[in-house]
Formats: structure tokens, sequence, C-alpha cells
């Protein structure tokens, strides 16, 4: 009798995904902030970079509570 799937968890595809593009808008946002210094618009970077860092702080919080959350049910499969 086959207790377990190889199918993995939806919640931990979902997590994963999110992951993944969370890290690719942190990298594009990393190199539009270098550009905008080379370029010398940093007074608008500046004045733009508390609202971001806020929103990637909460995002990175949520998708790290979500990581913990498919942990936790993957290992009670």
């Amino acid at each position: 009798m086959k207790t377990t799937t190889d199918d993995p968890n939806p919640l931990l595809k979902l997590v994963s995904k999110c992951l993944k593009y969370f890290l690719i808008a942190i990298f594009g946002f990393a190199i539009a902030y270098i550009m905008s210094l080379s370029f010398g618009v940093l007074p608008i970077a500046a004045m733009l970079l508390p609202h971001i860092a806020s929103w990637f702080w909460r995002l990175g919080i949520l998708l790290l509570g979500l990581i913990a959350v498919a942990m936790i049910l993957e290992s009670l499969r």
C-alpha cells in the first residue's frame, strides 16, 4: 500500500514560485538603484527607497511564514 505521493504540495509549489519572483524583483530594484546612482537621479531613488523597502520587508516576512507552513505540512505528509 502506497501512502505517499510524488506530487509536491500545492502550497510548496506556490511558495517556491513566489520566492523566485520575489528574489528577481529584489535583484531588479537593486540594479535600478545602482543605475539611478550612476545617472545622478539619487534624490528620486532616495525618496522611493523607504517605501519600497517597507513593502519588501513585509513580503519577505509573509514568504518566510508561508515557507514554514509549507514545510510543516510537507513533513506531516
